[in-house]
């Protein structure tokens, strides 16, 4: 039997991304053939332009910039006083890629429109989507499947504007239409003009598909952001004391994730002071580190209070090992906060660590029922605190927490979630676009 080939595109480097990364190789381990297409990272020299992660799965990156970076480094200088200048620069653009006139038409205006940012960003990030679409249309492929809203045009005029039509999977990894950094009314206009173009519709969770369901009139699969399953065999761990020059006995209070804006980690390094012991480590990077590092050297917490960067996933485990206690304290900023399950809630569970996490839906119901954590006020630092202390304070009720957290592990995992999303592109296979 010939293998279904599948496109999948994703808007990041795929250093770090482990739902694609589950997605991808569990197709290639079935009846599948997949290309998946993302962003090469100039500033990485190590990262591949191409990678081979088995027979059926491979890796394209396409580059960031366009080949004449320096001339439209020149015009976004001189865009105040040249306006001529854009003019020509877009009319070249268009030229440049005279054969393929409708996919750059319609990039280049999601740009411009949606960006709103400097000649240069527009420009690049318009490159990459016109690179994507000549990579995607470059073979053949049964199946596209875009990740998020960024990639859905390049897989609409791929899949659909051709004279035969291909199938289209929309996999929404966040709520497009509610979610920090996407606050123009563009997006939401995008997304409800292609949602009616696609074939199958995939969300993390029931919160967010009964959201869609009221939004759009359908309700779409739901494949949950589930971990593989650990094993005793990956019991390793990275000695994180010794790293932070910390001493053995002292308790590690963990966040690992993006260090962004609505995460809570504000409210977390406030409620420090009121822990009654521990330390604090914040491992990730992201946007607000920075702010969140000022704000530990201006409280003089910087004893209780450490920093690590982010760490490959595949290693990541043996840091959280070493952890008391995780946090996710999410919070409500957006719908896509309030009503996101979040990978890192169980990744500790993986790892047997008890949290302290916030009380949206999601988060709330996995915690509560399978007895793995506490649930706080998230926006307040002295609920935060309360919880932690408690934890700290009753090491039998930390250790039941640990336990729960790895039978639920059992439950929660990937092995279980992967037969769901096989079971979509199965369903797909075949049927006409």
């Amino acid at each position: 039997m010939m293998r279904t080939k599948v496109c999948m595109f994703v808007w990041n480097h795929f250093t770090n991304d482990a739902r694609v990364m589950r997605e991808c190789t569990a197709l290639s381990e079935e009846n599948y053939d997949v290309d998946l297409i993302c962003i090469h990272d100039p500033k990485d020299p190590n990262l591949k332009t191409f990678e081979e992660y088995n027979q059926h799965f491979r890796v394209h990156r396409v580059k960031r910039y366009p080949e004449s970076l320096l001339f439209f480094q020149m015009i976004s200088k001189r865009l105040k006083r040249h306006k001529l200048l854009l003019l020509l620069a877009v009319l070249l653009w268009l030229l440049a890629a005279y054969l393929m006139p409708i996919p750059v038409i319609i990039c280049t205006f999601f740009a411009l429109a949606v960006l709103k940012t400097k000649l240069k960003t527009a420009i690049v990030r318009g490159s990459i989507i016109l690179r994507m679409i000549l990579k995607g249309a470059k073979r053949t492929y049964d199946i596209y499947h875009s990740n998020d809203l960024n990639t859905l045009p390049q897989g609409y005029i791929c899949s659909k504007l051709r004279l035969k039509k291909k199938q289209l999977i929309y996999d929404s990894h966040e709520v497009q239409t509610s979610r920090t950094g996407y606050n123009s009314s563009f997006y939401g206009k995008l997304e409800a003009f292609l949602v009616h173009k696609i074939d199958g519709m995939i969300v993390e969770n029931h919160t967010r598909a009964k959201y869609n369901e009221d939004l759009y009139g359908f309700y779409p699969h739901v494949v949950h952001n589930y971990p593989f399953k650990q094993t005793e065999e990956f019991s390793e761990k990275i000695d994180l004391h010794s790293l932070l020059n910390l001493p053995e006995n002292e308790k590690i209070l963990l966040y690992q994730g993006g260090i962004q804006t609505g995460r809570g980690l504000e409210n977390l390094v406030k409620a420090v002071p009121k822990f009654n012991e521990g330390t604090l480590v914040l491992i990730g990077d992201g946007r607000i580190k920075p702010e969140l590092e000022k704000m530990v050297d201006e409280m003089g917490i910087g004893d209780k209070v450490k920093f690590l960067p982010k760490v490959p996933l595949a290693e990541l485990p043996k840091y959280t090992r070493n952890a008391y206690l995780g946090f996710q304290v999410l919070n409500n900023v957006c719908f896509n906060h309030y009503s996101a399950s979040s990978n890192k809630l169980f990744e500790y569970m993986m790892a047997g660590v008890p949290v302290v996490a916030c009380d949206f839906p999601e988060i709330k119901r996995v915690v509560q029922n399978e007895k793995t954590g506490i649930i706080v006020d998230s926006h307040n630092p002295g609920s935060i605190a309360e919880g932690v202390n408690h934890l700290l304070a009753n090491s039998v009720l930390r250790s039941e927490l640990s336990e729960n957290s790895k039978k639920a592990s059992g439950i929660y995992n990937w092995v279980k979630e992967k037969e769901r999303f096989i079971e979509i592109y199965e369903t797909m296979r075949g049927r006409k676009a």
